[in-house]
């Protein structure tokens, strides 16, 4: 047994990636631990900070890819969407063939979704289309720092992190595995001049690192059991603040953002 077999949450080890039992197992795990539910809700916190600055437009707020813990439990007005049906969730909807009508959409929120995209050109096709001027997508992605590109492999093995990938596509498997965790760094990244020549409707206006690194991975997240009990959440708040300015290295997570170009 390896050691992240031993760490894995008891509902979790076991359960298909890609099965629903896996879907209860996260909403079992996430109801008991305050420390991953109070990343979360920083997660959803930076989706409504970063439109309100980058973001000029009319239309839907739509998550896609919602998951456990809906962007909608902490901001009401948003659809909760996923591929996958859910009782919790409010419509199904293909990130590659959206049925919302054209210039409809105010922005799209998404919260560690993006790299499991089979074909993102079909997604960003999808944005050029249905984004309003000056509306936009938020992506919360994995980071591509040293820690965690050196973290991702280990911990995440079903879902992949290839920094060296030829192609955007991601290999085809379920809702969950065969994604690729180095997606955004390889387009927005490496290949950000293919995506600007590519999908010139779309401009990147904002690329960070996120700080609250310490309290993701001492949570365990959804997957793993906690290496400390949450009263240490305040401490390791304080601990992130500290060490914010180093996020670029250290951080799990990033965001960027995504603004259709307002037509001339």
């Amino acid at each position: 047994m390896s050691i992240t077999d031993w760490l894995l949450e008891p509902e979790v080890a076991g359960c298909p990636v890609d099965g629903l039992a896996r879907f209860e197992a996260h909403r079992s795990v996430l109801r008991r631990k305050q420390m991953i539910r109070s990343v979360f809700d920083e997660f959803h916190q930076v989706f409504t900070d970063l439109d309100r600055k980058h973001l000029d437009s009319e239309g839907l707020l739509v998550e896609l890819g919602a998951g456990v813990y809906p962007v909608r439990e902490t901001v009401p007005e948003v659809l909760a969407t996923d591929v996958v049906a859910a009782p919790h969730l409010d419509k199904v909807i293909d990130a590659g063939a959206m049925d919302f009508p054209n210039e409809s959409v105010h922005a799209f929120y998404l919260q560690n979704v993006f790299h499991h995209f089979p074909d993102p050109d079909r997604f960003f096709a999808e944005l050029e289309r249905t984004l309003a001027p000056g509306g936009g997508a938020i992506l919360i992605e994995p980071a591509s720092g040293p820690v965690a590109s050196w973290l991702y492999p280990r911990l995440f093995a079903t879902e992949g992190y290839d920094k060296t990938a030829s192609d955007w596509r991601t290999p085809v498997g379920g809702p969950m595995s065969g994604a690729n965790q180095a997606l955004s760094y390889l387009v927005f990244d490496r290949d950000r001049a293919r995506f600007e020549a590519s999908h010139p409707a779309l401009e990147i206006v904002h690329r960070d690192a996120l700080p609250n690194w310490p309290r993701y991975l001492v949570s365990g997240g959804l997957n793993f059991r906690p290496l400390l009990p949450s009263f240490m959440t305040l401490p390791l708040r304080w601990m992130e603040s500290v060490l914010s300015p180093l996020r670029s290295l250290l951080g799990l997570h990033r965001v960027i953002v995504l603004r259709k170009r307002n037509q001339s």
